[in-house]
Order: structure tokens, then sequence, then C-alpha cells
């Protein structure tokens, strides 16, 4: 057919990858000695969204001989406790189960969460003030007596409380 012109369309028929929410509040936020965990891609993929807070209240402690930060399963004691929204794929959230020790030592469960800021822009970025829900790993596993530690609203690794988090060679970068 003369002055005939047929237009070739190809529509992508791959949904876009499924992406969960997770907040971190210990040593893999940025500035952390776990973070460099979050942004390597052969774990999967990562991408911050919001820095946020607990709705509710939570014993955030440091123990064991690592001084590792734990987030004790018991809401509505200790503090609101502060960290950062990462968008995760599956790759990336059966990473964090792994090194989490998910079931065993810590239990991903979902949570609410304030948002405090985020990169803004995006269409998926939650707004400042708004409440969101991501799961976090905390535990139901531990010693009676961390119930008794002073409990804190953000984990520094090397913050002025003294417990420097202990980073064994072989897991950490130098």
């Amino acid at each position: 057919m003369k002055g005939f012109v047929l237009l070739s369309v190809i529509i992508s028929v791959f949904p876009a990858a499924h992406m969960t929410k997770v907040f971190v509040y210990g040593t893999l936020k940025k500035d952390q000695p776990n973070y460099f965990r979050m942004m390597d891609h052969a774990n999967g993929q990562a991408e911050f969204v919001a820095h946020a807070r607990t709705v509710d209240r939570y014993p955030l402690v440091i123990a064991s001989k690592y001084n590792t930060p734990f987030l004790l399963n018991v809401p509505g004691t200790g503090q609101r406790v502060h960290g950062e929204i990462y968008s995760v794929d599956q790759k990336m959230l059966e990473f964090l189960d792994d090194f989490e020790e998910c079931p065993s030592l810590y239990q991903r469960r979902l949570i609410w969460l304030e948002v405090h800021d985020g990169p803004g822009g995006g269409q998926h970025t939650p707004k400042a003030g708004s409440s969101v829900e991501a799961f976090v790993y905390s535990t139901d596993t531990y010693e009676p007596e961390w119930l008794q530690k002073p409990t804190y609203e953000r984990y520094e690794a090397y913050g002025d409380h003294g417990l420097h988090y202990v980073c064994l060679e072989d897991i950490c970068p130098e």
C-alpha cells in the first residue's frame, strides 16, 4: 500500500521489581560499620527513602561482647527509635534475613514509622510527618537483664555511650 506506514510498538510486559520497605536503626545506617552491605549490589538493591522514627517506643539496647545494637520486641517501653527507611529488592531482603540471622536471632516484623525527611521529589517518597509501615529486625531472643540496660533513641557505633561496636576483621571493611 502506497503511503501506508507500519509502526511497531513494543510494550514491556515485565512488571517493575517488587520493593519492600525496611527500617534500619543500627550498624546498617549510613556512616555506620555495616552500611557498605546496603550499598553492595552483589547483595541486591537498596535505595534510601527517608529518615524516620518508630511510632511506638521500643528498648534499643547495646549488648553482647560485640556491643551490638538490639531492638527488643517490647513495644511501649524504651524510646521512639530513630533510623533510616530503605526500599529493598527481594535479593537484598534475603541477604538482610541472612545477615540478621532471621528468624533465630532477629525476627522481621512490620512496624509503624513517623517520617522525618527524605530525598523528596519522588511520587513514592513519603512526606515528612506521615506514617508508613516497614519491616524492622527486632528480637524476642535476649537475656532478661537486657531490659535493665539503658535504652537509646539513636545508635552510633562509636557514640558517646562508650560501648564501641566490635567489628570482626573478616566481616567488616578496613
